[in-house]
């Protein structure tokens, strides 16, 4: 999972505000006070060690600045979470706004999370979760009207086996082809559909319901979209009505009402 930036304030943000104001704290007591204490055997080095003393607090305010961006970045991600109202509105999300979604979501159910912060779309792993000694790879695959199909399950497995993973979770917000579920059925691969993503999302809410979740009625098994009631206007049965995939004429998938 390549990195964008692995340096100390980069790494402070993405860390807990409060991670911040420890290391701001060690350093300047590390700096102020330990430091010039230690007998360095020379002259020149005890001289520099004291010297150094007195950049503590400017060292010190300098590892303080990633505090308030991480706890403005902590709070964007819970509200993000709280404000889902449905699939509509997470399928509303872009791409990077989808992955935080699904971080947030694992990090209130007890995981440590380890975000990719990758410039762009990243086709590989997402997130890492770390948990009690395992190592669970997420992938996700903000996909509004195409099926995620076996292949993409099949380079899950591949990473999870390089990266000596526990299990796997590939999450999106549409739904799986059958091969994929076969493909993952006998693996350590958990496949997260919409509907799932929906209940995932409902229980860790604050307000603690579950949000409402699509009728399998209502969900076309092809790509995703929703059902709509249409009506027939020519063929066999003019006038009469059946359900339809709202992509039409993309998808063509129809179901009868009944």
């Amino acid at each position: 999972m390549s990195r964008k930036d692995e340096s100390i304030l980069n790494l402070l943000i993405e860390c807990p505000w409060w991670v911040s104001v420890l290391v701001s704290a060690a350093a300047f007591v590390g700096l102020r006070y330990v430091l010039p204490t230690i007998d360095f055997r020379g002259g020149l080095a005890s001289s520099f060690a004291k010297g150094l003393s007195q950049f503590a607090p400017f060292v010190a305010m300098f590892l303080l600045i990633p505090a308030p961006i991480a706890a403005l970045n902590s709070w964007r991600k819970r509200r993000l979470l709280d404000s889902q109202k449905g699939i509509d509105s997470i399928r509303a999300l872009g791409w990077g706004e989808f992955e935080e979604l699904v971080g947030e979501a694992y990090r209130r159910r007890g995981y440590r999370v380890i975000e990719n912060t990758a410039a762009g779309p990243d086709e590989g792993i997402d997130l890492v979760l770390k948990k009690g000694g395992s190592l669970i790879l997420v992938q996700c695959k903000h996909w509004k009207s195409s099926k995620v199909g076996v292949n993409i399950v099949r380079e899950l497995f591949g990473v999870m086996t390089a990266k000596h993973a526990t299990s796997g979770i590939l999450i999106t917000s549409g739904v799986f082809t059958q091969e994929a579920k076969n493909f993952g059925a006998d693996k350590p691969i958990d496949l997260v559909d919409g509907t799932r993503l929906l209940q995932l999302i409902g229980n860790v809410q604050k307000q603690g319901t579950t949000l409402p979740r699509p009728a399998s009625a209502n969900v076309c098994p092809q790509c995703g979209a929703e059902l709509v009631l249409r009506t027939a206007q020519r063929g066999p049965n003019p006038g009469k009505k059946f359900w339809g995939c709202s992509d039409f004429p993309k998808c063509r998938f129809t179901k009868p009402l009944n």
